[in-house]
């Protein structure tokens, strides 16, 4: 897949140091050395996917009884509570469970959105690079930040929040430290303010200097619920677009998470600006907050990517399964003509995904790319009687199995649909203890 969405029956990919060489139909060329040869018949090759929004930690707090039916902000001040006891030890763990999960299935770029740091806790993200690395996974997280409490009218408890000079100061820290802003980088750091409701308009206006300072992208959380609707409106006299727009917030290094309430004009203003958006349809469902209308968002040109968002929104980690949410979420009361197409969906989960990080490194099997793949064996039952297009079934049909093979820059880390390095029995007993921990402390 490239930018003319070609497809190669039968066809080949050559890859030396980390990097795409050559792509295309028939059998590969021949060449007096090869250090490794995969015999992919059978199997679909596609970029690997790229993850635009998620919350890692919170794959410790899956499925928490007293919130599976509550909308955004309940949820929000309930898992505060119990999130207020995360340390690295458990950032570590769910990294290593949220990161090994994407792998599994198709993910080889993927970002976060750490912005809860309890007392104490203040090198979080340095502890999931730390973990993607060991994993072997492409990662591009966001130093989030919370700095309006609960005692100045924010959600979040007082000691999960931090002032606005700790935060820009650490900011700058993880981009000195971090950043790497070379061509097929494995690290980049991005700057993410929490929500309109969680930081004060200056840490948003100062974030957003630094940010172009450095020249590191931004993110938040915007539009997602009418609650955040009505917030922005009692609190700022606006609308949240208009806000993010009066504090210089819109423009081609910004995507924004969910944007499920947007008006025709919003959306225009995005594609004008190029303001991206990580689209995340089973975690809007899953709290009851809408459907985006990505349908009007790419016809108007804003680049759109998928996000699993917080495995506590979401319940999984799986690329795949939010390529499928994507493409049934936009069928409901739309008319055939507007629906979202598997090949839309899968343009997503990669390309897509790949402008939302402001990367062109990325999401496409071309010469030059870095060598980030997947293999999917289509030689199982869930794709019996598929193959007039085997591509659109990887999305229509359930993919109750990993991948078979994932390879990022060059390695690979996904052989015969499994983790390779990774002991994934103590790895669960491991975050299980520490999520019991958590839920035992509330």
């Amino acid at each position: 897949m490239d930018d003319r969405r070609s497809r190669h029956p039968g066809g080949y990919v050559l890859v030396a140091d980390g990097r795409i060489e050559a792509v295309g139909p028939g059998p590969a060329p021949a060449l007096e050395r090869v250090d490794r040869r995969i015999d992919a018949r059978g199997k679909v090759v596609l970029p690997g996917f790229v993850n635009t929004h998620h919350h890692l930690p919170q794959t410790l707090t899956r499925n928490v009884p007293r919130v599976q039916e509550a909308p955004l902000f309940r949820w929000l001040v309930e898992l505060y509570e119990i999130w207020r006891g995360i340390d690295a030890d458990a950032v570590d763990a769910a990294a290593r469970v949220g990161l090994g999960e994407l792998l599994l299935t198709g993910c080889t770029t993927s970002t976060d959105h750490l912005y809860l740091f309890p007392r104490g806790q203040d090198r979080l993200i340095d502890v999931e690079i730390a973990a993607a690395r060991d994993l072997g996974i492409r990662f591009q997280p966001t130093r989030g930040s919370m700095s309006r409490g609960r005692s100045q009218g924010g959600l979040p408890p007082d000691d999960v929040v931090q002032d606005e000079a700790t935060i820009l100061e650490d900011s700058r820290r993880l981009i000195r430290e971090h950043h790497d802003p070379r061509p097929g980088a494995m690290t980049r750091i991005a700057l993410a303010p929490c929500s309109p409701f969680s930081v004060t308009d200056a840490l948003m206006r100062r974030t957003a200097e630094l940010a172009r300072e450095h020249g590191v992208r931004l993110h938040t959380h915007l539009a997602e619920t009418l609650d955040e609707e009505r917030y922005c409106i009692e609190v700022y006299g606006c609308r949240p677009v208009e806000y993010l727009r009066r504090l210089g917030w819109l423009g081609s290094d910004v995507w924004l998470a969910h944007c499920v309430h947007l008006s025709g004009d919003e959306i225009r203003l995005f594609g004008e600006t190029g303001t991206a958006v990580a689209h995340c349809p089973s975690s809007n469902l899953r709290l009851g907050s809408g459907i985006a209308p990505v349908r009007n968002m790419l016809e108007a040109g804003v680049p759109v990517g998928l996000g699993v968002d917080g495995s506590a929104s979401n319940d999984t980690s799986n690329m795949m399964a939010e390529a499928r949410q994507a493409l049934l979420a936009h069928r409901l009361g739309a008319e055939p003509s507007r629906w979202i197409t598997a090949e839309e969906a899968l343009w997503m989960a990669t390309r897509g995904g790949a402008r939302c990080l402001g990367r062109d490194d990325i999401g496409s099997l071309e010469p030059g790319k870095a060598a980030d793949l997947i293999l999917v064996d289509t030689r199982r039952l869930s794709y019996a009687g598929a193959g007039s297009d085997i591509l659109a079934a990887l999305v229509f049909s359930p993919w109750p199995e990993p991948v078979d093979t994932v390879m990022v820059d060059g390695r690979i880390v996904v052989e015969g649909g499994e983790l390779v390095g990774v002991d994934v029995e103590a790895l669960v007993a491991r975050a299980d203890a520490i999520a019991a921990r958590l839920l035992g402390g509330t």
